[in-house]
């Protein structure tokens, strides 16, 4: 069950009795009540927007207070043991179904030991006093003054799942506002500001959902863009051109190729990208992509020298310890006619 679940349960409870109490007495229950923080209410984000629609006054029991909520308990008991025990539901519009006609006979309509009166008839009392509700409150609305805190992933946190945000939103204690249905989450920046993510909700756990315009960086003009990455290179005129032939090539793309560039740029030595510019405009090379590639092939090949060179300053020592000097050692030999002769019985 989730707070969506419980606000639905107080919708349809108003509307069966015709209207809102005055004051609500809860238990602290955690898809209402995060903390009691020595009397001041600290409610969950969906209920709080929740309780300042309806402008509902709550009170809440204290912890391990049975005296404060014992009589709400009671009815509970009475619930559980006189209508749930011993049924079987396949469905909830069938519980639904039971419990309205329980109601009816015997929970509202038998005479009540301690008042010696029906509760329906002690109810239409009561009624006069509630205030009235005229329209059901939809989930949406409510869901509209939900607010969630941007990570520095420029990410959300919903329902165990993470919904990107555009680059650049983060900042710290950054607030958004986010809608949602059974299909979608809408998330503004402003309550009634413009949307500026649209995601479809995914029913999984610990995932992420992201647009691929929310990692284009929008927080500088291309040709800003363009004049950072070319300070990364020694000869900023060559890289500048470079950079304006992606330009040319991509202009829809140009800011996702820019952002290839500044990745494939990072943590490398300076010494590596100018080498890898100097490569692309040798061979006509013109992508992001590729030079990525070449910048990954000169890293690569740096370590194969490097190991090389290590190999040629220490020679390998073979493992049994033995010199290699023997093995340009040559044993004496003899000429054939000396065998030869000895065969034969001659002394040599």
């Amino acid at each position: 069950m989730t707070t969506k679940d419980v606000i639905d349960c107080h919708e349809q409870a108003f509307h069966a009795f015709g209207g809102i109490p005055y004051e609500i007495v809860y238990d602290q229950d955690a898809l209402i009540v995060v903390s009691e923080n020595a009397g001041d209410l600290i409610l969950t984000e969906a209920f709080q927007a929740y309780r300042e629609e309806r402008k509902l006054t709550m009170y809440v029991c204290r912890k391990a207070d049975p005296e404060s909520k014992g009589k709400v308990e009671n009815v509970v008991k009475f619930v559980k043991g006189n209508f749930a025990k011993n049924r079987i539901f396949g469905t909830l519009d069938r519980w639904k179904e039971q419990s309205d006609a329980w109601l009816e006979r015997t929970g509202n309509g038998k005479v009540h030991n301690t008042t010696k009166k029906r509760p329906v008839e002690v109810f239409a009392l009561e009624k006069q006093h509630l205030r009235p509700v005229t329209t059901k409150l939809t989930l949406s609305r409510v869901d509209s003054s939900i607010t969630r805190t941007v990570r520095k992933d420029n990410t959300i946190l919903y329902q165990s799942n993470r919904y990107s945000v555009p680059l650049g939103t983060y900042r710290q204690n950054k607030i958004v506002y986010i809608q949602t249905d059974d299909h979608s989450l809408v998330i503004r920046e402003h309550q009634e500001g413009p949307v500026i993510a649209n995601h479809s909700i995914s029913h999984g756990k610990g995932k992420l959902i992201q647009d691929s315009q929310h990692t284009r960086d929008r927080t500088k003009g291309i040709a800003a863009y363009m004049a950072t990455i070319a300070e990364k290179f020694e000869d900023k005129e060559k890289a500048m051109t470079f950079l304006e032939a992606l330009h040319k090539k991509y202009p829809r793309y140009i800011r996702d190729q820019l952002q290839l560039m500044s990745k494939a740029l990072k943590e490398i030595e300076p010494t590596i990208g100018d080498e890898a510019l100097h490569m692309c405009m040798q061979q006509g090379i013109e992508s992001a992509t590729e030079f990525g590639d070449v910048v990954q092939y000169i890293k690569r090949q740096r370590q194969v020298d490097h190991a090389a060179l290590d190999h040629t300053k220490e020679p390998v020592k073979p493992l049994n310890g033995r010199e290699t000097s023997v093995d340009d050692t040559k044993p004496q030999t003899r000429d054939v006619s000396d065998y030869l002769a000895l065969l034969e019985g001659a002394s040599v």
